[in-house]
């Protein structure tokens, strides 16, 4: 089985964001069903896949990253409400035995997605 991970780059100072809340959803007809919370790491990673072996099943998901509140933490100067809050990820997982590397791109003003390996 393949595995879920993710990662958040600053590139307002050009750095891992570093202490990010991150949440996975599973969106399923009944609706969201939260799968996994995390905060990144120094490295602006999380310290284990936020799905992996069974849990890593094919489906539609979501991941929330708290971005306004990473942002206020390191003290930049936001407008309210923040242009840029709650980044939600929509996104599906097609082959789970493939991995899935779902990074942020992020600035307070921007943002922006990929899919990894």
């Amino acid at each position: 089985m393949g595995k879920l991970s993710t990662h958040v780059l600053d590139i307002s100072i050009g750095k891992p964001g570093a202490g990010v809340q991150v949440s996975l959803y599973a969106v399923t007809p009944q609706g969201r069903e939260l799968r996994a919370q995390a905060v990144t790491n120094a490295d602006g990673r999380c310290d284990a896949p936020l799905l992996e072996g069974e849990r890593m099943q094919a489906g539609k998901y979501e991941l929330v990253f708290a971005a306004g509140a990473y942002f206020a933490a390191r003290g930049v100067e936001l407008p309210e409400p923040r242009f840029i809050d709650e980044v939600t990820l929509a996104f599906g997982i097609a082959s789970p035995e493939q991995n899935y590397h779902v990074p942020l791109v992020v600035s307070p003003w921007a943002y922006s997605t990929y899919r990894g390996s």
